[in-house]
This record gives structure tokens, sequence and C-alpha cells, in this order.
């Protein structure tokens, strides 16, 4: 009875396990340790588009895609050696070939036994291809998801790069117009105290012109004659450097490259300079050069650049001193420097020299609207040059101008 009741369990759990076997929705395949299938359930039927009696006796090869076999055929020896419950394909994606050729992705468990009879697998076979699309539609929307979300970053940086654009242009023009409104307010600060010393002067010398000419006496109204021209002197610098700062600031001076000789022009210049030196000042020019004295630059620019600079240096030195103008004239370059003997420039104000409206500590009482070394530096760049100083206070100053001889 007991035996009986046993047989019928076994019976029992036998058939449950066929029953598993047969309608289970997974593929199960079962092999041998050679590889060879022995048994195959309907869903690998179904699957592969093999019939039962296709798959018997056949390597398991036949269910992989040929790109792939030589590949499995180690990996199943492998396992074969050391075989334990598993599943495939942890660190790649496992693909399966039909009857007719066409590969679809799988996932793979295989699960080794024994009996009297030998060593056999048990693989078991998910066909995962919808799983695969809605991964792989799941991984196009997410790229095109990053793709959106670069593209309205990029827009979004865009954006906020034109506002820092145009913050910087506010700003710019703030700042423009904040150095407008501090230039006004020296100009006419300037203008004041400039203006009113030489105007007085045209004024009252006029005055005595008028009464020493009535006297007959020629040597006082001379004198004061040379004192006007001084003055209306005075006015014409003045002018000419706000109006000069006022074209280089809009941008209008254009440069205009002639043919001339330096050495001409040097000279002209010296000569006519010689009307408002100092007793006993002294214009020394010095050039070096072998050959021609033509240069290839704008002559204007280089006139006003070189008044400017011996026109400080009549103004800030002593009388009975020396102004010496160096050129050395190469092929391809002028090296130009003007020395003077003069009062010199205090070393803390030296970083400031070529600043707008900037007067060093030791020439206040001198007149000057403080733009011309400014604007001789804005000349020099326009050229494409570089100017240089050295000076002591108290024993001189001398600039160097380097320019390339043809612009």
């Amino acid at each position: 009875m007991i035996a009986n009741n046993i047989s019928i369990a076994e019976n029992d759990m036998l058939n449950q396990v066929e029953a598993i076997f047969q309608f289970a929705t997974e593929a199960i395949l079962i092999t041998d340790n050679q590889g060879k299938i022995i048994r195959v359930n309907p869903s690998t039927e179904m699957m592969f588009g093999y019939a039962q009696d296709e798959f018997i006796g056949q390597p398991i090869e036949i269910l992989i895609p040929s790109r792939l076999t030589e590949r499995h055929v180690r990996h199943r020896q492998n396992f074969s050696e050391c075989p334990h419950a598993r599943s495939m394909g942890a660190n790649f994606d496992l693909f399966a070939k039909r009857k007719d050729d066409s590969e679809f992705p799988v996932e793979v468990s295989l699960s080794p036994y024994n009996n009297s009879r030998g060593s056999f697998v048990i693989a078991f076979i998910i066909d995962i291809t919808i799983r695969k699309k809605g991964e792989n539609q799941l991984i196009a929307y997410k790229a095109e998801l990053e793709k959106e979300v670069e593209e309205r970053t990029m827009i979004l940086k865009e954006a906020i790069q034109k506002l820092e654009q145009t913050k910087d242009e506010l700003d710019n023009s703030l700042k423009r117009e904040r150095e407008v409104n501090s230039m006004k307010s020296r100009f006419i600060s300037i203008a004041s105290h400039e203006f009113r010393t030489p105007l007085s002067t045209v004024l009252s010398s006029l005055s005595l012109v008028d009464k020493y000419s009535a006297l007959q006496d020629e040597e006082k109204r001379l004198k004061h004659i040379s004192r006007i021209k001084s003055s209306v002197r005075n006015l014409t610098d003045i002018l000419n450097d706000f109006l000069s700062l006022n074209k280089l600031e809009e941008g209008k001076v254009m440069l205009n490259i002639e043919s001339f000789n330096l050495h001409d022009l040097i000279e002209i210049l010296i000569q006519d300079l010689h009307g408002i030196t100092k007793i006993g000042q002294k214009i020394n020019l010095s050039f070096a050069n072998s050959g021609s004295f033509l240069v290839n630059l704008d002559k204007k620019l280089i006139r006003n650049i070189i008044i400017n600079l011996v026109s400080n240096a009549i103004k800030f030195t002593a009388e009975n001193t020396n102004i010496n103008i160096n050129v050395n004239l190469s092929k391809s370059e002028i090296k130009l420097d003007i020395a003077d003997q003069g009062i010199g420039i205090p070393e803390v104000d030296q970083k400031h020299l070529f600043e707008r409206f900037f007067r060093s500590s030791n020439a206040k009482e001198i007149q000057g609207t403080g733009l011309g070394l400014s604007i001789v530096a804005q000349y020099v760049n326009l050229l494409k040059g570089t100017i240089t100083f050295k000076s002591e206070e108290n024993k001189g100053t001398t600039f160097f101008i380097s320019l390339s001889r043809n612009f």
C-alpha cells in the first residue's frame, strides 16, 4: 500500500515536471555533455522554427549566429569543465538564430544535472525582442531628450551670452558717459584756467602796445607784441590738443601714408621751434643713416609727434640747456630719441605719464593741458610703433620712439 502511494506520488511529480516542460512559454532544451540536443519543448520549436526531429542530435551551435559560433564553442567547453547553474551574457548581449537565419536577442539560463545515463545541461531561453525594442526606444528617447536639453542649454547659453554682452555694452556706455562727463568737467576747469592767463596777457599787452606806440617806445612795444604772440601760441596749442583728442576719440584720424624725407622734415621743424625756445636753449640733431632719408609714413602724424615732444622739452627745461634729437634710420626701422635736461618726472608719477589730463606733481605751475603725451602715445600706436621713456627728477627726460620705416 505504501509502495503504491509512493509510486502514485512519483508519477504525479513526473507528470508535473513533464507538464512544465511541455507547456512552459519559455524555450527549454536539453543537451548532453558534447553539446548535442537530445530534447526540446514545443516553445523551442515555435521560437526557432524547427520541427522536433530536426533538433535531435544536432549541436547546440545550430541555434547560434555563425559569426558567434567559434566563441560559443569555447564558452561551452569551459562550462563543461566546471558546470554550475548560471545565467549567460552578464557582460554582453546574447543572440540566437532561427531556422530562416534571422537573429533575435535572448536571455539564457543553464542548469547542469547528472543521472545514470550521464551529464546533461538544461537551457532555458527567453526571446527578449520586445524588451530590447523597448530598451532601444528608451535609449533613443533618452538620446533625443539629451539632445533637446543640449540644444535648449545652448540656446540658454547664447541668451545668457547676449545678456552679458548687452550688460558689457551698457557698462561700457555708462563708463564712456562717465569719462565724457569727466572730460567735460576737466575741459571746463582747464579751459577756464589755461585760457584766462594768456587772454589776460593779450588784453593787457594790447593796451600797453597802444600806450608805447603813442610814446614812440619801440623796444617796449615789441616786447609786448612778443608777449601777445606767445599767448596766442599757447591758446593755439591748447585748442590743438583738444581738437586732436576729439578726433582720436571719434576715430576720425585717418592715416595718409606718403614718401617723404625725414631729415628735411626734422630740420624744418627745428627751425620753426627755435621761435619758442628760451634764452640759450639749443636744439641739436644727430642723424645716423647710410643711404636715403626717405620713409613711408604719415607725415602729419610724425610732425605732430616731434613738435609735441620737443615743445615739452623746451617748456620743461631751463634756459641755456640742450635738447638733443637723435635719429637712427636703418633699412626697416626708425629709432627716434628726444632728450632734455629739464625738471624730469618724479618716479611716483611715471606710471601715469600717458594718461589723459595727467600732469606730474612738479609741473603744476607750468602751462599745459595734460593731453600732449596721451595724444603722442595714440599717434605712435596708430603707426604701430612703440614709445618708452626714462626720466630722473631734476636731471631730465628721454623719450624713445621706434617705428617701421615703411608702414
